[in-house]
C-alpha cells in the first residue's frame, strides 16, 4: 500500500471502508443501499419512498458492493491496472477518468432499465463500470502487454483480452440469462464512456490541466520513452 499511487490507494480504501460500514449497519437493520445504490429512475416516477431514485446515486453506487467477493474482484482489478494508468496520466486525470466511467455506466444502466424494465424496482451497486473503463484504457494504452490469467496457461495481449471481454459482456447482456443479476450493459457503458473521454483527450478538446493528448504504448516505445515489456499484469474473475 505504501508504494501505490495516491488516487489508486484512496479508491481502494474508500471502497473497503464503505463496505465495512455497510456491513456493520446491516446488523442494526440499516441498509445503505436503499439510499446510495443506483435505483431504477422509471420506478421512482410511479411512487416514492423505498426504491426512489436520487441524483447522487449516479456517483455513490460505485462505492458499494454486495459482498466481500464482489468487493475483492473489483478492487483487485483496480489494484492491478490502476497504478499503471495513474502513473501514465497523473492523479487528477486518472480520478476524472474513473468517475466518468462509473457515472457513464450508471447512465447506460438507467437507459436499459427504461427500455426493458420500466416501472420495476431495480438496484445496481458496485465499481464494475469504472473497472471496465480501466480495463479498456489499459488495453488502449498498453495493447501488447501480456496478461497472465489464473485459468489460462498462456499470456494474452491486453487489447485481445479487452475485446474478448467486451464481446462476452455484450453476448451475456443480450442473452439475458435467467438468474443472472450482473449489470452487463453497465460494464459496457463504462467502456463506452472511457472510450469517448479518451477520444476527447486525443482531439485536444480539453485544454489547460488535461490538454496533453494520449498516445498508444507502441508510439512511446518507438520514441524510446518507456517499455512495458517486462511487466506482467494479472486479472481475476
Amino acid at each position: 500500500m505504501r508504494n501505490l499511487p495516491i488516487v489508486t490507494k484512496n479508491l481502494l480504501l474508500a471502497n473497503v471502508i464503505v463496505w465495512l460500514l455497510d456491513s456493520l449497519l446491516e446488523r442494526y437493520n440499516v441498509h445503505l443501499v436503499e439510499w446510495f445504490g443506483l435505483m431504477n429512475w422509471s420506478f421512482s416516477s410511479f411512487g416514492n419512498g423505498y426504491g426512489s431514485f436520487h441524483l447522487w446515486q449516479l456517483f455513490t453506487y460505485m462505492f458499494m458492493h454486495a459482498n466481500f467477493s464482489h468487493l475483492f474482484c473489483n478492487m483487485f482489478a483496480v489494484l492491478m491496472f490502476g497504478p499503471a494508468l495513474e502513473r501514465e496520466w497523473g492523479e487528477r486525470k486518472f480520478l476524472l477518468y474513473y468517475l466518468v466511467c462509473g457515472v457513464g455506466a450508471a447512465l447506460v444502466q438507467e437507459l436499459v432499465w427504461m427500455a426493458f424494465m420500466p416501472g420495476q424496482l431495480s438496484v445496481t451497486i458496485g465499481a464494475s463500470g469504472a473497472v471496465f473503463g480501466i480495463l479498456f484504457a489499459f488495453g488502449w494504452l498498453f495493447p501488447d502487454v501480456p496478461l497472465f490469467l489464473f485459468f489460462i496457461p498462456v499470456p494474452i495481449r491486453a487489447r485481445i483480452f479487452v475485446i474478448a471481454y467486451a464481446v462476452i459482456e455484450l453476448f451475456a447482456g443480450l442473452a439475458n440469462f435467467s438468474g443472472d443479476n450482473v449489470a452487463h450493459f453497465a460494464h459496457l457503458g463504462g467502456m463506452l464512456f472511457g472510450w469517448l473521454l479518451i477520444l476527447c483527450w486525443q482531439k485536444g478538446w480539453f485544454e489547460g490541466k488535461w490538454k496533453d493528448k494520449i498516445h498508444l504504448a507502441s508510439d512511446r516505445r518507438e520514441k524510446g520513452e518507456r517499455d512495458f515489456s517486462g511487466y506482467h499484469y494479472h486479472k481475476s474473475e
